[in-house]
């Protein structure tokens, strides 16, 4: 049974809770990129990816509603997690999608900000570690995300890695995604993946995916399968023998949004350069990359992260049949 009604500051959506009561596939979904990830205005041309797309909504929340319906078409029920008004919510309804999405100033919430934004009545969307917070305290054991944050480059000077990697190594969780964001170092995060004990499994691919770009072969899996089925088997596996971390699935991004590395490494070192410019750090760093590399790369790196993102929901949905 989900832990529901364990904190007065958590709360299960009842379709969700009732799903997770009688064992039935859910699938967790951050709000983060809702939040701070996608343009908070209309991008009709996007539309092409997939019919679930609308034309009229903010790209932010047309991207949470497909995700959402990917999930349900897959046969799943969606719990996308977001703190609202100072509540662990898990499974928005529509309402408190609309709102979150029409938010002035929603913050973004890693794990070590849930504790005071929920005894502060405060309102955001959550990243990939605060969401396997929610997850951890529904059990729900699948989620679904576009590329987890990892170690930053430059990290030898910064020491800039994120939360992602340490609750990563603690939540018993399936995360399907396309590997970590291209902006990061991903070499150095699959090197700390390993030493958290995080095994990631590529679906379909024997290399790590580079976000929007396709996989790196320089950067090899240890493990690779060809079905998505195969991977809840190896989750339980993977717990039976009294593991507590996540299982990492990823999967590339679908061949005809995928972005060529060497174009992506170009307009990364001039979204770097304007980064530097701005004085752009921490937590805002990401966003503004997102946002930057956007307008570079005329549209194509925000198609890119909505396929892929359509992409991990659908895989998602798949694997959650099986758990």
């Amino acid at each position: 049974m989900p832990h529901a009604n364990k904190h007065k500051y958590i709360r299960i959506h009842p379709e969700v809770a009732a799903a997770l009561a009688k064992g039935a596939p859910v699938v967790a979904l951050e709000t983060a990129v809702l939040t701070h990830g996608l343009p908070r205005h209309a991008v009709p041309t996007l539309r092409d990816i997939s019919n679930l797309w609308s034309e009229t909504k903010p790209a932010h929340l047309a991207l949470a509603l497909a995700m959402e319906q990917t999930v349900r078409d897959g046969g799943a029920t969606p719990a996308t997690c977001a703190v609202m008004n100072g509540e662990l919510v898990i499974g928005l309804s529509a309402q408190e999608l609309e709102s979150l999405a029409a938010h002035a100033n929603p913050l973004k919430l890693s794990a070590r900000d849930l504790a005071d934004a929920m005894n502060s009545a405060a309102t955001g969307g959550l990243t990939v570690a605060a969401t396997l917070s929610a997850c951890a305290a529904a059990e729900i054991r699948v989620f679904a995300t576009g590329g987890i944050g990892g170690v930053h480059r430059g990290w030898n000077h910064t020491l800039d890695i994120s939360a992602d990697l340490a609750a990563l190594a603690r939540a018993r969780v399936i995360i399907v995604c396309a590997g970590a964001k291209s902006i990061l170092d991903l070499p150095a995060t699959l090197e700390a993946l390993d030493s958290l004990g995080v095994p990631v499994i590529g679906i379909q691919t024997k290399y790590f995916p580079c976000f929007s770009s396709p996989p790196d072969q320089s950067l090899t899996l240890n493990s690779s399968v060809q079905s998505a089925d195969d991977i809840a088997a190896i989750a339980r596996t993977h717990w039976a023998l009294h593991h507590n971390s996540s299982v990492l699935a990823v999967q590339a991004c679908p061949d005809e949004h995928a972005i060529d590395r060497d174009q992506f490494e170009s307009w990364y070192h001039a979204t770097e350069s304007a980064a530097r410019a701005h004085g752009v750090k921490g937590a805002a760093m990401t966003p503004f990359m997102l946002s930057h590399l956007a307008q570079l790369s005329s549209g194509k790196s925000l198609r890119a992260n909505v396929a892929l993102l359509l992409h991990n929901a659908r895989t998602s949905a798949t694997i959650s049949l099986k758990m």
